[in-house]
């Protein structure tokens, strides 16, 4: 069952995110190339390195539509919330939105992590248990995804949550929208994955 979370108003900070510990992290060449295809296999790369929707492709990959479960939605205020320095381009006082993607029949594929100004969220979220990507179709809302920085790394929650050994791979990208930014999105995706897009790392 989808949990809906409203946010509410508090001097104090809610629970924390969960960001990877990096083995390794992409720069600005990195992400306009792409990696070694040993470091990172093609197929992978078109789902973190392109612009378009994980929540599309995840459903296209795996045959069933993308369920949302919100786990938290924040108020964060113009706390800078250990988020990309991209956040700083999103205006303030802020919401933090926090959910796992998984397929109809309960697999965990991805967790994001998302800040939006708190003030237009409900434009964009008008149904806050749907993906990003189907809000923002059913308002045809025209978008660039302007992905910011790829990296690889380390969390133990997300390996229980995934039941899947680390590390991880994961990105963070800024949408923008008429010219201005919107929200920014950090994603991290579960070897799960390795069952549609083959092995992860190709050994030379």
């Amino acid at each position: 069952m989808t949990a809906t979370f409203k946010p509410t108003d508090s001097t104090i900070l809610p629970t924390s995110w969960n960001f990877l510990d990096p083995v390794w992290q992409g720069n600005d060449r990195d992400i306009q190339q792409g990696l070694p295809h040993s470091q990172l296999a093609p197929t992978w790369q078109m789902l973190l390195l392109g612009d378009g929707s994980p929540t599309r492709h995840l459903q296209l990959l795996t045959g069933e539509p993308t369920e949302v479960d919100v786990i938290d939605m924040s108020t964060i205020g113009f706390d800078h919330d250990n988020a990309p320095a991209s956040i700083e381009m999103v205006p303030g006082p802020r919401l933090r939105r926090q959910v796992w993607l998984r397929t109809s029949s309960g697999q965990r594929l991805a967790y994001a992590t998302s800040w939006w100004e708190q003030s237009h969220v409900d434009d964009y979220l008008q149904n806050r248990s749907l993906p990003i990507w189907a809000s923002l179709a059913r308002l045809r809302t025209e978008l660039y995804r302007d992905v910011k920085g790829i990296c690889y790394g380390r969390s133990s929650v997300l390996e229980e949550a995934f039941e899947q050994s680390g590390p991880f791979w994961g990105r963070h990208y800024l949408f923008w929208h008429h010219g201005q930014p919107l929200t920014v999105i950090y994603e991290v995706f579960s070897p799960y994955l390795q069952k549609y897009l083959g092995e992860m790392q190709l050994h030379p």
